[in-house]
């Protein structure tokens, strides 16, 4: 079976606090070396109240230190907030401390809204997308360095941090296969453009000194319980954030709420079917099936599993019944 990893949002519950949130990152995150999943992400949220992952760097360095074999890294750093360089320190830091544990996912987003994007002091030369530039320029600046090069990350130089393009939609799957990058996609919240993102990074993939073939990593929900109906109701959580969201009244993570689904309107409820298309709800033979289908669907190279779980120890649990389910499969 193909490896198995997790993405973690660091989520403050209702009623918690961000650091409750930070201590249960660092425990999923020692949960989920002890089950054998491959990797350990964070991503970079801003603005969010129910996210506490957005000093990314830090909270990536929370799980390595109670860690020590799993890999750990960004899923993903969104490099239109910050210059190159400062990306490169950061990360040729982690990976003087963590070595060869270490993984830099980039995406072109801002994780937050465009106040919250203007606060962080980037702004576009000329209304310019120098994404493409900036990757190119950070994988340098990870490289080694070349006699009278001028700009120079220390730490971060011949660091050599593994690259990973995220994507929700077909240009990340472009730049990722011209730079010969593997590919991680955000089905778990947008599965519209996922079959055709893969066939192109597949289709257009050029071989790179960090990776010879297409690797794709797929993003997958789970919301794993001894029963199908515990499942569904662990789910109305993410349910609930999706909804306050999509309202632009972002929230803590909510209790789940056994009435929330009888709330939604009919044009609700598509939308929220859409959003959890990637998801696998319910007891362990349902997740089972759900996992084999959506591998067979889109021939991932592995998963990187997300459980938006309001109880700590419930979504720890989430994580050994799909451990528990590759094993088996």
């Amino acid at each position: 079976m193909i490896p198995f990893s997790v993405l973690d949002l660091a989520p403050i519950v209702e009623g918690g606090s961000v650091a409750q949130a930070l201590a249960n990152s660092r425990d999923l995150a020692q949960a989920a070396e002890r089950l054998g999943y491959k990797r350990f992400w964070l991503a970079e949220h801003h603005a969010m109240p129910g996210v506490a992952s957005a000093a990314t760097a830090l909270t990536i360095m929370n799980a390595a230190q109670a860690t020590k074999t799993i890999r750990v890294g960004a899923g993903g750093i969104m490099l239109p907030n910050h210059a190159p360089i400062i990306i490169a320190e950061q990360f040729g830091t982690l990976e003087a401390l963590f070595p060869g544990r270490i993984d830099l996912g980039l995406g072109r987003a801002p994780g937050g809204d465009g106040l919250t994007a203007r606060a962080l002091r980037r702004t576009l030369i000329g209304g310019e997308d120098r994404f493409p530039q900036d990757v190119m320029e950070l994988q340098a600046l990870l490289g080694p360095s070349e006699p009278g090069q001028r700009l120079r990350a220390v730490p971060g130089e011949g660091a050599s941090t593994p690259l990973w393009m995220l994507g929700s939609s077909t240009f990340g799957a472009q730049l990722a296969a011209a730079l010969g990058l593997p590919f991680a996609f955000a089905s778990h919240f947008a599965p519209a453009q996922m079959m055709s993102a893969i066939e192109i990074y597949r289709a257009t993939f050029r071989p790179s000194d960090q990776l010879q073939k297409p690797y794709v990593m797929l993003g997958f929900n789970i919301f794993a319980a001894p029963t199908d109906e515990e499942g569904r109701l662990l789910a109305t959580s993410l349910m609930q954030a999706f909804a306050s969201l999509r309202r632009g009244e972002p929230r803590r993570l909510q209790p789940p709420d056994p009435a929330f689904e009888a709330t939604l309107n009919d044009m609700e409820r598509a939308q929220l079917d859409q959003v959890l298309q990637c998801s696998a709800i319910g007891s362990p033979a349902t997740v089972k099936a759900s996992i084999a289908a959506f591998v067979t669907r889109t021939g991932a190279d592995e998963l990187i599993l997300a459980s938006h779980i309001y109880d700590h120890a419930a979504r720890v649990r989430a994580y050994e019944i799909a451990a528990a389910v590759r094993a088996e499969m």
